[in-house]
């Protein structure tokens, strides 16, 4: 029998019921994931000692003046870029999943990631003098267009789960011929700029880009945890949600509108990083069960520990080449959503 921890956070109205499993696990991969930073902001032409790099990150004086810049500067903006990036995108896939209530669902898939990276190469091809800055609101601009236009498609008397997929997949093949399009016919500096950022990389990340990022992840994970008892009422059914006082439209809008923001800022902020928003989930539900309270924050720090490994990953393998992290997760992922598919077909 599972035993149940209730989280109820002083003076505000909101309640959390998690698995007794969750703080533990939360704690094992905050843990691992601090120990892959460390080892990937040691790595490099230039490798710095582990003992250096926590010496220079807490601001204790190191033998090498020259380790204050190349981790402070170069390594460490980029890891904590890949660790963000990959917890949007594993929120993202967590709340499409329990959207469409399909395992086999994610931002990437459904066209939500097209979206945003039609519109980031759009800007990278023909406006490359544009602020960095605006490249997540632009993402963002076009994830939501692609979603609004699914949602609007997919209409029928309600937002049907299926049909979201169906027409959400004629989407991102659409939104995909799109940027071939573009990467086709533009200039071929920009174009070369576009085709790394579409392999999905962190490679050059900086403090600029993190801090443009942060407030995105920040604002709609905090939005999607307090959802995520609404989002458990979702998996039930629409008949079994509105029983239960579910303003199900309204609550589906706002879960849609949060994956879109998550999805579309972090393609903007490291390109298509492919898989994740799908590994993620299910690592997760293997991890601590359905239960999107508790999954929500287990998913996202699992996403967050794979792009970090990825990334380490790619500057070892074939050192001196970069691999982009997008590659890893690629070659790791699509594997994987074959075995899900076995799986789920033979059950």
């Amino acid at each position: 029998m599972k035993q149940w921890l209730v989280v109820r956070p002083p003076q505000v109205p909101i309640s959390f019921h998690l698995d007794r499993r969750v703080p533990r696990i939360m704690v094992g991969l905050l843990l691992a994931t601090l120990v892959a930073m460390v080892l990937s902001v040691g790595q490099g032409e230039y490798p710095v000692p582990t003992l250096d790099v926590i010496k220079t990150v807490l601001g204790v004086e190191t033998s090498n003046p020259d380790f204050d810049f190349i981790v402070m500067t170069l390594r460490l903006p980029r890891t904590l870029v890949a660790w963000g990036v990959g917890m949007g995108l594993a929120i993202a896939g967590t709340i499409t999943q329990g959207i469409t209530r399909n395992p086999l669902a994610s931002p990437g898939i459904i066209g939500v990631n097209a979206g945003a990276s039609l519109t980031a190469v759009t800007l990278i091809v023909l406006y490359p003098d544009l602020p960095i800055a605006l490249i997540p609101w632009a993402a963002f601009g076009g994830a939501l267009t692609v979603a609004v236009l699914i949602y609007l498609l997919a209409w029928q008397g309600g937002s049907s789960p299926v049909r979201l997929i169906l027409v959400g997949v004629g989407c991102s093949l659409i939104a995909g011929s799109l940027t071939n399009l573009m990467v086709t016919f533009g200039n071929i500096y920009n174009v070369s700029q576009a085709l790394v950022w579409l392999a999905g990389s962190v490679y050059g990340r900086s403090w600029e880009q993190l801090t443009v990022f942060l407030p995105w992840l920040t604002g709609f994970g905090l939005l999607s945890l307090l959802m995520s008892r609404e989002l458990n009422a979702l998996q039930l059914g629409d008949e079994v949600a509105r029983s239960l006082g579910s303003r199900l439209e309204l609550q589906r809008g706002l879960l849609l509108l949060s994956s879109v923001a998550l999805a579309g800022s972090s393609v903007a902020t490291a390109g298509s990083i492919g898989f994740v928003g799908l590994m993620a989930p299910h690592l997760g539900r293997q991890l601590v069960g359905p239960s999107h309270e508790g999954l929500l924050p287990v998913a996202a720090l699992t996403g967050g520990f794979v792009v970090v490994v990825a990334d380490l990953l790619g500057r070892l393998l074939f050192s001196p080449i970069e691999l982009p992290c997008g590659i890893i997760t690629a070659i790791v992922g699509a594997p994987y959503f074959l075995y899900v598919l076995i799986r789920d077909r033979n059950s």
